[in-house]
């Protein structure tokens, strides 16, 4: 038996949930989509089931003949005193909630595994230790392994203030990924296919204003600047502020939009009255879109935010609007370039407004 099947607990989406690690594999795969309703996370770089929908003894009939199956069991909790004042230095640090979330998960696994001993007292080599170990047990992604390390060491180094400790384990290489986009011609033929208005609205401004999908779910009715052709996004990754461009075609489709389901505080409300849009609803309506647009490929959100600054740079607009837009961190190479006024972001000709254009 060379595959190992790793099945823990967690949480995802607000939800109970069975993580199912392990090297990639085909035959594995299709199993899993196969014999139960297993979805993907692209945060956590697993397949996963919900708790309530996964069954142990149907599980190991379809994977028992060509896979081992390795359970992580989390040890109760209850009598492990979490540090209030690491959580009190994430807020006052102004984390994310994800971060505050992540963080206080992966230290109280480390908690656990040390549960007989003082952790102030542990050293380098112990945390190494446990890092390896962790390592060698879990199938993780660069990215988790990334986190609890992170994890580990704010409450050595921010918490307690210690200096700097040196981690001879070493950080797992970043992958870089080419982002992926879809055409001009695709984008215009998915939005055409939407019939109904809000869905339309929606995607349209994830696209022609470079959102994340929790930007989008987000803002609110006032964020839209209609007078100056901008949308506000507050509060975003890295708890930052920014604007983006509005584009005129949308905004028009948005004024029918607000007239017909006069939304009182979030732009794109729920089923429930003043109830935030569902980051899932986004993803159905605009899988559906790309099928009946006949677009062989998986078509994500983010891929939208990826199609407007290819689309942009494509069109010429300079690199360095494009990172204000998006909202991203300067680099090295262009920092000395990202301060830019919102009286040069007006003049960049709106993607979704030149896609219109032209048919």
């Amino acid at each position: 038996m060379s595959t190992k099947i790793h099945l823990s607990a967690d949480k995802h989406r607000n939800k109970e949930v069975v993580v199912i690690q392990f090297d990639y594999s085909l035959e594995v795969v299709g199993l899993l989509k196969q014999n139960f309703t297993a979805q993907w996370s692209q945060t956590k770089k697993c397949w996963w089931i919900a708790r309530k929908d996964f069954d142990y003894k149907k599980f190991k009939e379809v994977f028992c003949p060509t896979a081992e199956i390795v359970i992580y069991k989390e040890e109760k909790i209850l009598e492990i005193e979490f540090p209030k004042s690491y959580i009190e230095k994430l807020k006052r640090l102004r984390s994310s909630d994800s971060t505050i979330k992540t963080y206080t998960k992966y230290f109280k696994d480390f908690q656990i595994a040390h549960k007989d001993v003082v952790i102030d007292d542990l050293g380098p080599e112990e945390i190494n230790n446990y890092l390896s170990d962790l390592i060698r047990k879990r199938k993780m992604s660069p990215s988790q392994q990334n986190q609890r390390i992170n994890s580990i060491k704010f409450y050595f180094e921010k918490v307690l203030g210690r200096k700097k400790l040196y981690y001879k384990i070493d950080r797992p290489r970043k992958q870089t990924r080419l982002p992926k986009v879809i055409g001009k011609s695709e984008m215009i033929a998915l939005l055409s296919t939407c019939k109904n208005l809000k869905h339309k609205c929606i995607l349209s401004l994830i696209y022609s204003a470079g959102l994340r999908r929790s930007e989008l779910i987000n803002m609110k009715v006032t964020d839209i600047i209609s007078d100056r052709n901008q949308v506000r996004i507050s509060q975003a990754k890295g708890n930052k502020d920014r604007y983006s461009i509005l584009s005129a075609h949308l905004l028009t489709e948005l004024r029918v939009y607000y007239k017909e389901y006069k939304p009182k505080d979030w732009l794109f409300e729920g089923q429930k009255p003043n109830s935030q849009y569902s980051a899932s609803s986004i993803r159905k309506i605009l899988e559906k879109a790309s099928i009946k647009a006949g677009i062989k490929r998986k078509v994500t959100p983010h891929m939208l935010r990826h199609s407007f600054a290819t689309h942009l740079l494509e069109q010429g607009v300079d690199l360095r609007y494009i990172q204000v837009l998006l909202g991203h961190s300067s680099s090295k190479t262009t920092e000395i370039y990202t301060h830019v006024s919102t009286l040069e972001l007006s003049k960049i000709v709106n993607p979704l407004d030149e896609l219109w254009n032209k048919t």
